[in-house]
């Protein structure tokens, strides 16, 4: 019989599962794995033509993190998060001043015509604004300052609207002025703003059940991520964006946007460090300030580059989007092991 006062022992894991886990993989990493492949081998089933609404599914997907998010959040908690100045400083710096000097420290090592044009896609990239729903989603999984994440996600997108044209237009002497930008804040507010509210004032009556089923939602958290991972490759391959390009050029292009995501995140991490953030806003800082959004790149493309191969110009954003999930998601989860271990 069990003695009450010493709680059973836990079911010991399958040995292939022990395995996995001592080498640094999961079901997630393998279903960030299985899922590019599953892309590569059928792009129409995610891409743009199929039949599948995944606009609505990823959409509403992203809506619900953040109603959840916001069902976890008291009012008090939302308030300090947003007095956190110095944090907030440190990630907007980071995502639209080191981003874009260290962008232009790299020009002259690409002067030849195909390196220009390489460059110019690449200074692009660097003033983009953050993502919104992966920045979060990560820094939730690692066990990071929601109410903090929240705050700089979605601010970063508002700023990112007046401050990538202007990068654009002082560097690369392009124009703006579109409709366009006003529908990416009306979807920013839709899809975050509005859920994230909603959530905050249903805390006091339903915050204990968001809290009682943490590890579920946080399941949810990775299908989301699965899904837009899914997608985004889909797309990539069903519109041939790298037909045009070798497989030598596709992997250095590659590991250049390894690099470049490795050395943000480097220098984010020593910075909070030399800071002293709390290992919360830590968590944040690195997510938040290494994020770029391939949503707002591709529609100011649009709007700052008529007429020119946005296939080519998106190619370095493409890349990074894709890789930087990949990556951030595998740290996410090791941060969140810690915590939970």
């Amino acid at each position: 019989m069990t003695n009450p006062t010493h709680p059973a022992p836990e079911k010991p894991a399958h040995p292939l599962v022990a395995l996995l886990s001592r080498a640094g993989l999961d079901w997630f990493l393998l279903g960030l794995l299985g899922v590019v492949a599953l892309a590569y081998f059928f792009p129409g089933v995610g891409s743009r033509a199929s039949p599948v609404p995944w606009k609505v599914v990823t959409s509403g997907g992203v809506a619900l993190i953040f109603f959840f998010y916001g069902l976890r959040l008291s009012a008090e908690k939302l308030t300090a998060g947003l007095r956190n100045w110095r944090l907030h400083t440190v990630v907007q710096l980071t995502t639209f001043v080191l981003f874009p000097l260290l962008a232009l420290a790299a020009r002259p090592f690409m002067t030849s015509e195909k390196g220009e044009l390489l460059w110019q896609s690449l200074f692009f990239l660097c003033t983009l604004p953050s993502t919104v729903s992966t920045s979060v989603v990560m820094v939730g999984i690692a066990g990071g300052n929601l109410p903090a994440a929240i705050f700089n996600a979605s601010i970063s997108s508002l700023i990112g609207i007046v401050l990538t044209p202007l990068w654009c237009s002082f560097i690369l002497h392009t124009g703006t002025g579109d409709g366009r930008l006003w529908s990416l804040a009306l979807s920013l507010v839709w899809q975050v703003v509005l859920p994230v509210v909603a959530g905050v004032l249903l805390n006091r009556r339903f915050g204990h059940v968001a809290e009682r089923h943490r590890q579920g939602l946080r399941v949810f958290d990775q299908l989301t991520i699965l899904v837009i991972v899914f997608t985004s490759f889909c797309e990539s391959f069903a519109e041939g964006v790298f037909r045009s390009y070798v497989l030598t050029d596709i992997l250095a292009l590659g590991a250049g946007m390894v690099a470049l995501y490795l050395l943000i995140f480097g220098l984010i991490g020593g910075l909070s460090r030399l800071l002293h953030f709390s290992r919360e806003d830590r968590i944040v800082a690195l997510f938040c300030g290494s994020k770029k959004s391939l949503v707002h790149g591709s529609v100011l493309a649009s709007l700052l580059f008529p007429g020119a191969a946005l296939g080519a110009l998106l190619l370095p954003l493409m890349l990074y989007h894709a890789l930087q999930i990949i990556m951030a998601s595998v740290m996410a989860q090791r941060m969140g092991r810690r915590v939970t271990d």
